[in-house]
Order: C-alpha cells, then sequence, then structure tokens
C-alpha cells in the first residue's frame, strides 16, 4: 500500500481572497511582517498499489479529473510507503 499526499495551491497571479482575509487576520491579532499569504488544499490518499510509477499516474489523473482546477491551480503529489500498524 502507498500513501500520497497532495498539495494544491492557486498559481501565481490568482487572487486569492482567503490567503488575504487570513493575511488581515494575522495583523489584527498583531502578528506584524506578514506580507503574502497563500491559501492551498492537503489532501491524503491510501492507495492499494505497491508500483510507485502507476499510482503517480493514478494520482496525476485524479488531480486533473476532480483534486485540482488546472485552470488556476497547481498541484504536487508526494507518494510513500504507508506506515502499516502490526
Amino acid at each position: 500500500m502507498l500513501k500520497a499526499t497532495v498539495h494544491v495551491t492557486l498559481k501565481p497571479g490568482v487572487l486569492d481572497p482567503q490567503g488575504k482575509a487570513v493575511q488581515h487576520s494575522l495583523a489584527a491579532l498583531g502578528f506584524g511582517g506578514v506580507e503574502q499569504v497563500r491559501q492551498g488544499k492537503y489532501i491524503e490518499v491510501d492507495l492499494a498499489e505497491t508500483d510507485r510509477e502507476r499510482a503517480h499516474a493514478t494520482l496525476d489523473a485524479m488531480c486533473r479529473q476532480l483534486l485540482a482546477n488546472t485552470v488556476i491551480e497547481n498541484y504536487a503529489i508526494d507518494i510513500a510507503a504507508a506506515d502499516i500498524a502490526e
């Protein structure tokens, strides 16, 4: 089994109103010096797969079809062996 993480972020130049709201809230709480905040998504996927190349291809298809809006978002896939509790 493989565990994958997918990080989805807005492409540079795409407005991020949630990130801007977080930035303003941080300033209101006294956290100065925050130049910019960009918000994204973190997704964990457990795959019943042992071949990393096939897993990456499957995850790439998942991202292109559902997990990311590729018009305005980038995504990065990281695959690791799942921790198996005995």
